[in-house]
């Protein structure tokens, strides 16, 4: 699927706020139309890349008004949000401090992955092999200055791909 990627230089943090406000629209499209649908997106990049930043931006592109914090110490933040008439969930998962594998087994989030809405896991290679399959991998890469990113989206799988067409046309328009 690498005809299904998108790559954006950030020079500055509205940059990144503007694509993840994109990706969150298309989300919230996607969900109009599968409102019972779940996705798995992950989202990888060295510490201080802009991981949490952007999760930032994208569930409060989504609707939700309150304080989006990051959930390194407690693995895993629920966000709340409507599409349309459905009641969706955004579990903002951070696996940072995960020692192996098997302790994300052990943690219980499974069912997680399961609900409408989505996941939104910041280091899933912590997890690697006990993860379901990701339908969007997100990748950012710090450049020279602090706010600076190159962010990288990529499609796995039809829902991912449904999604990356609504974003793609979205920066398009703009």
């Amino acid at each position: 699927m690498a005809q299904d990627t998108f790559t954006q230089h950030c020079r500055q943090e509205a940059e990144t706020a503007a694509l993840s406000e994109q990706l969150a629209l298309s989300l919230h499209r996607f969900f109009h139309l599968e409102p019972h649908s779940h996705l798995n997106i992950a989202l990888e990049g060295d510490l201080g890349a802009g991981k949490t930043t952007f999760a930032r931006y994208l569930i409060q592109g989504l609707g939700y008004v309150g304080r989006v914090k990051s959930p390194t110490y407690t693995l895993c933040e629920p966000y709340p949000f409507i599409c349309h008439t459905s009641s969706l969930i955004a579990n903002h998962f951070d696996l940072y401090r995960m020692r192996s594998p098997l302790e994300w087994q052990e943690a219980g989030f499974a069912e997680q992955f399961d609900e409408p809405g989505f996941c939104l896991v910041e280091w899933p290679e912590k997890a690697e092999g006990t993860l379901p399959a990701f339908d969007i991998q997100i990748q950012l890469i710090a450049d020279g200055e602090e706010h600076e990113r190159t962010i990288k989206i990529q499609a796995q799988s039809p829902g991912g791909v449904c999604i990356f067409n609504m974003l793609h046309s979205l920066h398009q328009n703009n």
